[in-house]
C-alpha cells in the first residue's frame, strides 16, 4: 500500500474520550503498519463551543501514549496549516465552486421560520427537513431573482451556504470494515456548508481539508457513518477521487446498553479521559487513567482490543507489536462493551512485564511525593514483594507496616486465631529467630518451618499471630520477606511491642 495519509481530526471543545484515543491509535497502527503519515488535524470551526486549552489537553494525551503524530500544530509538515480555523481563507473558493457547479445554493431563511416549519410538521405527526422536496419553498438563491440574491448578500451576513442534494440518487460506497453502505439522497437534507462569517462547517472543511492534505483512508467513529452519503456526494461534486472509509464500532457502556460517556465513569467509579481534566468553567476536576495509576502501555493495549482481535488468543501486546499484528479488516462492526475490571487486569499485566529496576525508581518517586525517602535496594524490595499484589503502582504505598510499626491490628484474625496460648507460642517463636545469624527469607522460612515440626504446631496456629505481631494485618506478601526488609532488629522489637498491646486483646 503506498502513500498511505490518515489524520485524527478531534474538535477542541473538551477533554478527549478515550474513543478518541482508541479512533487516534488505530489512525496511528494503520499509518506505521504500512509506512505512512499519521496527522492531527484541529478542526476548530465551531468557535461558539471552543475550549482554549483542549487543543493542549489533545496533544498531551496523545504524547502520553506514545503515539504522537507525524504533522500536527505542534510539528508542521507540508500540509498545514493543521488548525481549520488558520485555514478559513480557503474554503470560500470551495463553496463558491459547488455553487457555480450548481451542488450548492444560497440560503437566506431565519431561524423563526425554520423553527415555525419543523414545529408545524411536528404539529401534524411529521418530520420536516430543508430538502429537495421543501427547498423550493424556502428564500434561497433556488428561489429568488439573481438581483434579490445580490441584494442580500450585500445587505447581510445572515446567510448560508447549503449542499444542493439530489432528490432521488444511490449512494453507494465500500466501507473497510462495514462492506458495501447504500443510502438513497431522497432521506438526506442539504446540509450548511459555510456561514456567512464565513467559517465553514466541518462537512465542507473536512471535505476539502482531506482532499488537500491527500488523505488516503479516512478511519473514524461509527457516529459520523450518517455523514458519509454527504461527503461521498461532496467528493463527486467536487470530481476528486474519495479516500477510503472505515467506520470504527462504538464503546458501549459497561452494562452493553449505549455508549460510554463521562457520566458512566462518574458512576461507576472509572476514568474515560487519559489524563486528569479540569473543567476551565467550574473548576470541576476528571480523573484521567494516568493519574488513576495506568500505564500508557496498559491503557493503549486495553483501548486496542476493545473493537478489534488479532484472530488468535493474544491479549498482550505492545506498540511495536501491535503495529505488527492490526489490520483494519479485524475491526468488529458491533459495539465493544467496557469492561473496567479488564482494564485494571490489563495494567497489572503490564505492570508484571515491566522492568523490576524502572518500577523501584518509579515506586522511590512516589514515596518522595510522600515526603519519605527510600534508598534503591528498600524500592526494589517493595517491588518484588508486592508487584503480584496489585493493580495499580501507587498501591505499594498502602502497605504503611513497612515503615512504621502498626497500631491497628486486623479485628477478624485477632478473633479466629489468636487463642490463649498463642502469646507463648509467639514468645518462643522469637527466641527462635533471635538465634539467626543469617538474616535472610530462605534462612528465616526453614527455621521457621523447622520450629513448627518441633513444636508439632501447624501453620494456622502461628502464621497468622507472627503475621499479625510485624504488619497488623491478616493477609499480605510472604512474611519472611516482610521480616527481612524490617531487619532483625526491627523484627524482634515489633514482637516485643505487640505482645505488649495484645494483652488487651484477651
Amino acid at each position: 500500500m503506498e502513500n498511505v495519509r490518515v489524520r485524527f481530526a478531534p474538535s477542541p471543545t473538551g477533554p478527549l474520550h478515550m474513543g478518541g484515543v482508541r479512533t487516534a491509535l488505530y489512525n496511528y497502527l494503520f499509518a506505521k503498519k504500512h509506512g505512512g503519515t499519521f496527522i492531527l488535524r484541529i478542526e476548530d470551526t465551531d468557535q461558539k463551543r471552543y475550549v482554549a486549552n483542549a487543543e493542549q489537553y489533545i496533544l498531551d494525551s496523545l504524547d502520553w501514549c506514545g503515539i504522537s503524530p507525524d504533522e500536527s500544530p505542534k510539528s508542521p509538515g507540508d500540509f498545514g496549516p493543521y488548525r481549520q480555523s488558520e485555514r478559513k481563507a480557503m474554503y470560500q473558493e470551495y463553496a463558491d465552486l459547488l455553487i457555480s457547479k450548481g451542488w450548492a445554493y444560497y440560503a437566506f431563511d431565519d431561524s423563526e421560520s425554520l423553527a415555525s416549519k419543523r414545529t408545524q410538521a411536528e404539529a401534524e405527526g411529521g418530520k420536516w427537513q430543508y430538502d429537495a422536496s421543501s427547498r423550493k419553498q424556502m428564500k434561497n438563491s433556488e428561489t429568488l431573482s439573481k438581483e434579490e440574491v445580490d441584494q442580500l448578500l450585500k445587505d447581510s451576513s445572515d446567510w448560508v451556504i447549503r449542499f444542493k442534494m439530489p432528490a432521488n440518487d444511490e449512494i453507494n460506497f465500500s466501507d473497510l470494515i462495514r462492506g458495501d453502505v447504500n443510502f438513497n439522497s431522497a432521506v438526506l437534507d442539504d446540509k450548511v456548508l459555510m456561514k456567512g462569517d464565513g467559517m465553514p462547517t466541518y462537512h465542507l472543511a473536512n471535505i476539502v481539508d482531506d482532499h488537500l492534505m491527500q488523505i488516503s483512508h479516512v478511519i473514524r467513529g461509527e457516529e459520523w457513518l450518517p455523514s458519509a452519503p454527504l461527503h461521498q456526494m461532496l467528493y463527486r461534486a467536487f470530481e476528486w477521487e474519495a479516500p477510503q472509509f472505515a467506520h470504527l464500532p462504538l464503546i458501549l457502556k459497561p452494562t452493553g446498553n449505549g455508549k460510554l460517556s463521562k457520566r458512566d465513569g462518574e458512576k461507576g467509579g472509572f476514568p474515560v479521559f487519559p489524563l486528569n481534566w479540569v473543567d476551565p468553567n467550574s473548576g470541576d476536576e476528571l480523573t484521567g487513567y494516568r493519574e488513576s495509576g495506568y500505564t500508557p502501555a496498559a491503557f493503549i493495549n486495553m483501548l486496542l482490543m476493545l473493537g478489534w482481535n488479532p484472530g488468535t488468543d493474544q491479549e498482550m501486546f505492545n506498540l511495536e507489536e501491535a503495529v505488527q499484528a492490526f489490520e483494519l479488516e479485524r475491526v468488529v462492526k458491533s459495539g465493544a462493551r467496557f469492561n473496567p475490571d479488564k482494564a485494571k487486569w490489563f495494567n497489572e499485566q503490564h505492570l508484571r512485564n515491566s522492568a523490576h529496576d524502572e518500577l523501584a525508581e518509579q515506586v522511590q518517586h512516589l514515596y518522595k511525593d510522600q515526603g519519605r525517602e527510600i534508598s534503591t535496594s528498600q524500592s526494589m524490595s517493595i517491588v518484588n514483594m508486592l508487584l503480584d499484589r496489585v493493580s495499580f503502582l501507587h498501591e505499594m504505598l498502602n502497605e504503611s507496616y513497612l515503615f512504621d510499626a502498626p497500631n491497628e491490628f486486623d479485628a477478624k484474625t485477632i478473633k479466629k486465631k489468636w487463642k490463649e496460648q498463642t502469646p507463648s507460642i509467639i514468645v518462643e517463636l522469637r527466641d527462635e529467630l533471635s538465634q539467626i545469624d543469617a538474616w535472610e527469607a530462605e534462612v528465616i522460612e526453614t527455621n521457621f518451618k523447622l520450629f513448627l515440626e518441633r513444636k508439632e504446631l501447624g501453620f494456622g496456629a502461628v502464621l497468622p499471630g507472627f503475621r499479625l505481631m510485624l504488619s497488623g494485618k491478616g493477609g499480605g506478601p510472604s512474611i519472611y520477606e516482610i521480616a527481612v526488609f524490617l531487619g532483625k532488629e526491627e523484627t524482634l522489637n515489633r514482637i516485643d511491642s505487640g505482645l505488649e498491646i495484645a494483652k488487651t486483646w484477651a
